[in-house]
Order: C-alpha cells, then structure tokens, then sequence
C-alpha cells in the first residue's frame, strides 16, 4: 500500500497550488490525481511548455500525460464549462466524474449573482453558493443524471482506494484556501463548505490514515479577491508599484495584497496537519531570484525570508517557485 500527497492551500486562495500540483505531477509521474474542493468557483493557473492554461475544474496534473484524472463527489461541476475545459486540455481518454458530483444548474448561477451573495459577500458569480445549498437540501442534481457526462462517470472513492491499495502514487488536489473554509475562514466572507485537508479527503472518499504528506501552498505575499479581512492590505497603487498586481482567474478582478502575513501561516499549517510547504513566487518578493533552480543560489534576502516561514510555522518549505512555468521550481524535498 502507498500514501496519497495532498496539496491545499494556506490563505484567501490564488497561492499556485495549480503550479505546485503540475510540477509533482511530472516530477513524481503521478499515476492518479483527484480534485476535491468546491467547483469552478477556483481557478487555477498551470504554465507549460511555453503555453498558459486556466482550468476551473480539470485537475491540474493533466500536464503529465500517463496521469488518471478524476474529479471526487465532493465537488461541484458546471457540465459546459467541463466538457470545454476536457477538449482544451486534451484529456477525454483519461478524466473520470464521480457519480455522485454536484452538478450547477443556470438557475444556480443567477441566484449567485444578485442579492447578498454578490453585494455583501462578493461572490464569484459561479452558482457554487447555490448548488451546494439545493445539495443541503436534497434537492440538487448530481453527476449520473446528465446525459453529457455518462462517458465520464466512475466510482471514484473507489478508483482512489485502489490505487493506493496498489502502491500506485497518488496526488489530491484541494480548491480555494483555507481561510476561505465556511467553518475556519473569515465567515461570513468565504465559501460555501470547508477547504481545508480534512475535507478534501472527505470530497474523494478516502480516510484520513490513507494521507501520507500535507503540502500547505503558501505564496510569498498575500492576495484575496472580493470582500472579506485582509489584515496589512497595502493601497492598489502600491501594488502595482510593488510589481504584485494580480488578476482572479475566475472573476478578472484586481486582487487584492498584503505582506506576508506569518501568524497566518502558522494557522494554516496547524489546521491542515501540515508536513511540507510550497511557497510560491518568490521571484516576485526578490526580483533577482527568478528562475533559480537551487536553494544555494538564492539571495541572502530570500534565503533568510524562507528560513523565518520555517521558524514561524514549524515546517519545512521543500518546494520554492522562482517563476510562471512549470519547470522554475526549487525542490529540497531530497536535502537532508
């Protein structure tokens, strides 16, 4: 038997966890990932082989062209937006839908984009809110009722199981942050269920013993979109001076930022159980780091940035993007 790894993320979201997912996945030859999470409501960003991808639903391992794709019964899916991501990524041989996945109905997305949810909250505007609360209510579609996604349908539960039974490796892949979670976020400014490790289990079916690593993602600085507390948040035109602007894969608005906040991070590695950190984009915190491949070749300055987010949260930082493509990693997960 073998140990899946589960990536999730540490903040408000947009912390590269599509990049951190797509490097492992070719790296380690990942033979199945599951997305847990909520649904398209998170986007995520995956540069290889020179072209950019923004997929919302398809897991981001499909860089690895030997690896299973599936999506578990936790998640929410928008069938046109699927079966549009499916052809763009090329993985219609190979991606799986669990039976029981949620799926987003056009009513879903109207009722998402008026009233609270989009003055107050400041939603996405992609019918997750809604679908999960007709889901509550035991009045929501699932998967195995949509004609169009027959071809996709599987016991993913199942699947996962087995492959771990079979020593296979096997990557989970989380959605959103962690302080995004309906229950350890900044309610009522998150999302409409939790997003921490626990639940992403739960979204593909496996038990917590059969988790091996906790990679929380943290980025270099934080970003959030939409409303919500941003402790620090730095004014928009600092931000562009700054070299942090920030776009929302999803929604296209301007994110939002903030120094790194450590206590945060402490938070989230606690909430999460974590055993790993990625952090992120650190060629934008020390510009003249960008696409190093060694921790040695670092700046003094980021050198002494990752060894405070060690002391501060416990853990080890073991992998460290120096830039947008898949391949400007750092991975010490082999130092001693």
């Amino acid at each position: 038997m073998s140990k899946a790894v589960l990536v999730v993320g540490g903040a408000f979201g947009d912390e590269g966890k599509g990049k951190v997912i797509s490097y492992l996945a070719i790296k380690d030859k990942i033979d199945v990932a599951v997305r847990g999470g909520v649904g398209p409501n998170a986007g995520h960003t995956v540069v290889s082989s020179g072209k950019t991808y923004k997929v919302r639903l398809v897991p981001s391992a499909f860089t690895n062209p030997q690896t299973r794709l599936l999506i578990g019964s936790g998640v929410l899916v928008n069938p046109q937006l699927l079966l549009e991501e499916i052809k763009l990524t090329d993985v219609r041989s190979r991606i799986g839908i669990d039976y029981q996945t949620g799926v987003i109905e056009e009513e879903h997305i109207q009722r998402d984009r008026m009233g609270h949810l989009k003055e107050k909250i400041g939603t996405t505007g992609t019918g997750t809110g809604p679908a999960n609360a007709d889901r509550v209510l035991r009045k929501g579609k699932v998967a195995k009722e949509i004609p169009t996604l027959q071809e996709f349908l599987t016991d993913v539960a199942g699947e996962v199981n087995n492959a771990l039974d079979l020593g296979k490796r096997v990557l989970i892949e989380g959605t959103q942050g962690t302080f995004l979670s309906l229950y350890h976020g900044t309610y009522p400014y998150v999302t409409s269920k939790d997003t921490t490790a626990s639940a992403v289990c739960a979204d593909v079916g496996i038990g917590p013993l059969r988790v091996g690593e906790v990679i929380v993602v943290l980025k270099s600085y934080l970003t959030r979109v939409g409303e919500g507390p941003l402790e620090n948040e730095l004014p928009a035109e600092e931000v562009v001076k700054l070299g942090w602007s920030e776009f929302g894969t999803v929604t296209g608005r301007m994110r939002r930022a903030a120094p790194f906040n450590f206590k945060l991070a402490k938070r989230a590695c606690l909430l999460n159980s974590a055993t790993q950190i990625a952090l992120t984009k650190l060629d934008v915190l020390f510009k003249d780091d960008a696409n190093v491949k060694r921790f040695q070749d670092l700046s003094t300055e980021a050198k002494m940035f990752v060894e405070k987010v060690e002391a501060a949260t416990g853990v080890r930082v073991t992998l460290i993007g120096t830039g947008p493509s898949v391949e400007d990693m750092i991975d010490r997960r082999g130092e001693v």
